[in-house]
């Protein structure tokens, strides 16, 4: 992309409204515009990083055993009606009406259509286990949202639902999806802590809030420091082993974790104090088991191995990749912007030319540029007439990993400069040895 036709509006001065870093920084780089309170568009680099993050997030739904569709955003009143749970959700749900005067509303999660879904399909335990996934725009009216999309009212959430034929089949459903999250999270260069939660409006006895430490979480929460030492489940981790599942769960829940509304002061205080982390949390993940609580007023049932039908086991599994966003800026920022891991950056590096209109700036810059799209590299070309300084700041801003810098100077003497974004590493080195980094991006 080139940077003299990519539409990237940045803010030079700090937004008064953005109260945090992740805020103050997506307005800057020109990822999110608010159109009203706790609403946002996501413009065009904000929805790269966005997408990136879906991707990943699909990677490891599919690796354990997920399967994608997509419902709509407006639901009907009488589903809810159905579980119970219209009037019980309280304010935050939007409530509107149709043209033929139908109770609908804007969902707040799905429960109760996937649930729909099911029990027109599904009749026999032979088709089970399912876990039926997707990524949609939800919506919560929060009395008081803030803090940019850490806290907003319209969200992007993946929920995940699995549907299983008794208790112990759901509880290796969850912890396929305990197991996932920790891939998911990891591969988003997030430490993630699992930690003992509340089940709130969703339900059931069984939930795990996944935490990032950050200084400028909701919420306080409490650990055993080893959490962040532990290694992710591996790739080719078995997601059909009962036995492997259950040990992972059971190394990543054995230590004390949990949040402010689970806080038990007596444990905690049995974990040497040493190893006492108290600290402030991000949510980015949630998960929970709750039985037969939709199926069984929905009528969601199987026939089991005698005939007789049986209600199913449900569980939910959320992340919120637009949430997401904001906690990776959090967790990886410094005075000059964001620094985004690998993976997740809008582009995986930016030539800079320092002298736009030179025939030789230009000529290098064109011959690096082609040569990077070849090799499959998301390449920003800043061609603009903007002064070396704003080049600079700007790609510091917008976190890209990479830079080469091509300015006269260093091309008289046939070199050009490489930056590596986070930790600022510099190197001078010859053109053709400036492709020879970029071996080629795997698809």
């Amino acid at each position: 992309m080139r940077l003299s036709r990519y539409f990237l509006p940045l803010l030079r001065d700090t937004p008064k409204e953005a109260e945090i870093v992740s805020h103050r920084l997506m307005l800057r780089a020109g990822m999110i515009r608010q159109q009203s309170a706790g609403i946002y568009s996501w413009l065009p680099l904000g929805l790269r990083v966005l997408d990136k993050i879906n991707r990943i997030v699909r990677e490891e739904q599919n690796r354990s055993g997920a399967i994608e569709i997509l419902m709509p955003t407006v639901q009907s009143a009488d589903l809810w009606r159905e579980s119970g749970r219209y009037d019980a959700y309280g304010k935050e749900m939007l409530r509107i009406k149709d043209r033929h005067d139908r109770d609908m509303l804007y969902g707040p999660t799905n429960e109760e259509m996937v649930t729909d879904i099911f029990r027109s399909y599904v009749k026999s335990y032979k088709d089970l286990p399912l876990n039926l996934y997707h990524i949609q725009w939800k919506f919560r009216d929060e009395v008081r949202p803030r803090f940019g999309v850490m806290r907003g009212r319209e969200f992007l959430m993946k929920d995940a639902y699995s549907f299983d034929v008794d208790k112990a089949a759901a509880r290796h459903a969850y912890n396929r999806m305990f197991t996932a999250y920790l891939r998911t999270f990891a591969r988003l260069g997030l430490k993630a802590i699992p930690m003992r939660a509340d089940t709130g409006p969703i339900g059931g006895d069984l939930s795990h809030e996944f935490i990032v430490l950050a200084s400028t979480g909701e919420s306080e929460v409490f650990c055993h420091s080893d959490y962040l030492a532990f290694e992710t489940p591996a790739a080719d981790t078995d997601f059909d082993s009962v036995e492997a599942l259950q040990a992972i769960v059971e190394k990543w829940t054995g230590l004390y974790a949990a949040t402010e509304e689970m806080h038990d002061a007596a444990a905690y205080a049995a974990v040497p104090a040493e190893k006492q982390v108290s600290a402030r949390g991000i949510e980015v993940g949630h998960i929970f088991y709750f039985g037969t609580k939709y199926s069984e007023p929905m009528g969601a049932t199987v026939a089991g191995p005698d005939g007789q039908n049986l209600p199913v086991h449900m569980g939910s599994y959320g992340i919120g990749p637009s949430r997401l966003v904001a906690a990776l800026i959090e967790a990886g920022h410094d005075d000059g912007g964001i620094i985004w891991p690998d993976e997740i950056a809008p582009f995986d590096v930016a030539v800079l030319n320092l002298k736009t209109g030179d025939a030789g700036t230009d000529a290098a810059c064109e011959k690096l540029y082609g040569a990077l799209l070849a090799k499959g590299y998301d390449a920003l070309y800043d061609d603009t007439a903007e002064r070396p300084g704003g080049k600079f700041a700007t790609a510091d801003l917008i976190g890209i990993p990479r830079q080469i810098i091509v300015g006269p100077k260093g091309l008289a003497e046939g070199k050009v400069e490489i930056k590596r974004r986070a930790g600022g590493e510099r190197e001078l080195v010859p053109l053709e040895a400036a492709l020879d980094r970029f071996k080629g991006k795997a698809a």
